[in-house]
């Protein structure tokens, strides 16, 4: 609307002053007058072009309108390279991870005769093992190389719901088998805040410390099976809260791995829902165990 505005007011323009220079009237001063009218003219011009480019700019200004959101993850796919316990395949624009589970830190949930064994030296002074032992498990995750918001969110279940880079799943913020609070369960995560299910299966609900504490706590710890990616708790140098992030624990911006942004997903230490809020921010792939 303000293109065809500026474009009637030139041309009234310019109908004005060939008016005005076709007068007998202004006849004896016309030469000095035109040279004025001209000037005007051509200001006038000059800036309704301006205005034009200005108008038609509007959304090349706009920061919002340069965010990358055809995303690939492909680019942190060779963080799982070399994890004995994972291993992937792509096929299209899927990526098929399959992982045996087993944690390449130490725990008291590994069987005493396991090299890896080593009794409980985490600094809960509340922590109760719980009865059940790490053992092999064969989880596979189909997901998306190219994620995108979902039209239709979906809630994650008890479970796997992502793959960090050492092959152990993250579990949500929940309890089974009733989605209860992890209030009591707490008191059960090892010294790298993990434990296993009752089939064996060793997982994170929280932060999994042995991994912030080999690669930083700003760094990429794995993916949610929508395909989005998972950072730590630490951004920019600031320790992130709930506050900073949306509804599925997530936000948008640039991160190491993808310096013109994604969507991703951060830990909280300390404050509950942890890993995941509300659901999937993208559409999960398959999983299967």
């Amino acid at each position: 609307m303000r293109n065809i505005q500026i474009h009637l007011l030139i041309i009234k323009t310019k109908h004005k002053f060939f008016n005005f220079f076709t007068s007998k009237k202004i006849k004896p001063k016309i030469t000095t007058m035109r040279t004025k009218s001209f000037r005007h003219l051509s200001f006038l011009i000059v800036v309704s072009g301006f205005l034009l480019s200005c108008s038609s700019n509007n959304s090349a200004s706009d920061p919002d309108s340069s965010m990358i959101t055809n995303y690939d993850i492909t680019p942190i796919l060779s963080m799982f390279d070399g994890v004995a316990a994972v291993s992937y395949s792509v096929n299209g624009n899927t990526v098929t991870f399959t992982t045996t589970n087993l944690p390449n830190h130490t725990s008291p949930y590994w069987p005493t005769n396991n090299a890896l064994y080593e009794a409980y030296n985490g600094t809960n002074s509340n922590f109760n093992l719980n009865p059940n032992q790490i053992s092999t498990q064969n989880i596979t995750f189909t997901i998306t190389l190219n994620p995108s918001e979902a039209t239709n969110k979906q809630a994650t279940s008890l479970g796997p719901i992502g793959i960090s880079r050492n092959g152990i799943v993250f579990f949500n913020q929940y309890a089974g088998p009733n989605n209860q609070p992890l209030t009591n369960e707490i008191n059960s995560f090892d010294q790298w805040l993990g434990h296993p299910q009752n089939t064996g299966m060793y997982h994170y609900h929280v932060e999994p410390t042995y991994l912030t504490n080999q690669f930083g706590n700003n760094v990429f710890l794995g993916l949610l099976a929508d395909g989005f990616p998972v950072y730590g708790p630490v951004e920019n140098g600031i320790t992130i809260t709930n506050a900073d992030l949306d509804e599925y624990h997530g936000h948008t911006g640039p991160t190491a791995d993808f310096p013109n942004g994604i969507y991703h997903y951060h830990i909280t230490p300390n404050e509950d829902p942890y890993i995941n809020g509300n659901g999937f921010y993208g559409t999960p792939g398959n999983i299967t165990q």
